[in-house]
């Protein structure tokens, strides 16, 4: 008998490295694990996380039980802390009133109003499993862009941002030109081969501050921070054309796609999601019924 080789029966020794290959630390984190915002999680990083129904706070949970300023929670000599901010309905940590700024402990439930989040330190192996989680939550599984209820999150706390410090902000929708024949002609996976090369587009078109979404269908929107309105036409035209240079395989030839793009910039009577996006969609469809392919500007 080999006395070197492992009998074929023998469970394999599973070594774990401790040298620089070792993934970083990650940062504790929040989960919302009931009512309001569920499976929402945020990183806590250096500065104190606040929770609360304020569109700025940091963890928005948009519930008439929760308090505009709610509590926060920060890190401290290598602890994070949470504190009460005089929230109507009290703060509480494993269902105890808290009282006075307390030090959390790993897997601690807190309760915010109706909903209850779960405290995860930087060392529990749950955070990578509740990052995937939320990951999967917030992207559309056929393009990865953002799904739009995350985009809907996103948005809101941009454009209150951009109200209350007056900087400038466009949104863009867009369209794919004809897209029902494409499905009726090749198929829905075909068309699904679409929608993925044109999110890629729009992913690799967006700057680092930029929100890209598919909302539905074949629908994408993008959000423009700190972009005036002018740039943003300027943008637009630029991924328009892209897209429309871009070869489509269709029935095993390549085919051309066209996209129309409507856009909004904030003013005082679009200081919230809803007109915006409603005057971005009127943009859009006066550029379908021009003869698509085009961008348009709302009026």
């Amino acid at each position: 008998m080999n006395r070197d080789k492992p009998p074929e029966d023998t469970t394999q020794r599973t070594m774990f490295s401790q040298g620089p290959d070792r993934p970083a630390p990650r940062s504790a984190c929040v989960v919302v694990i009931h009512g309001e915002s569920l499976g929402k999680r945020i990183d806590i990083h250096d500065r104190p996380l606040l929770v609360g129904r304020a569109q700025d706070a940091d963890l928005l949970i948009e519930h008439k039980s929760v308090s505009r300023q709610h509590c926060r929670i920060w890190g401290e000599n290598g602890r994070y802390r949470i504190e009460d901010l005089g929230a109507t309905n009290p703060t509480r940590v494993n269902d105890a009133r808290l009282e006075r700024a307390t030090t959390l402990k790993d897997g601690d439930r807190i309760t915010v109003g109706e909903s209850i989040l779960k405290f995860i330190s930087q060392d529990s192996i749950e955070a990578s499993y509740h990052e995937e989680i939320y990951q999967l939550a917030i992207h559309d599984p056929l393009t990865e862009l953002y799904n739009r209820r995350h985009f809907c999150a996103l948005a809101d706390k941009e454009i209150a941002r951009a109200t209350r410090h007056e900087r400038p902000l466009a949104l863009c929708i867009i369209d794919v030109d004809l897209f029902k024949p494409v499905n009726d002609r090749y198929g829905h996976v075909a068309g699904d081969g679409v929608l993925r090369q044109i999110g890629l587009a729009l992913r690799d078109h967006a700057r680092g501050d930029d929100v890209a979404a598919r909302i539905g269908g074949e629908e994408f929107i993008l959000l423009l921070p700190e972009t005036a309105i002018a740039d943003a036409e300027q943008s637009a035209q630029r991924l328009r054309a892209a897209i429309e240079a871009m070869a489509f395989t269709l029935g095993g030839e390549a085919r051309k796609i066209t996209v129309s793009i409507g856009i909004a910039s904030l003013t005082p009577d679009r200081a919230a999601r809803g007109p915006l996006m409603a005057a971005a969609d009127a943009a859009l469809y006066r550029a379908k019924r021009e003869g698509r392919n085009r961008v348009c500007i709302a009026d």
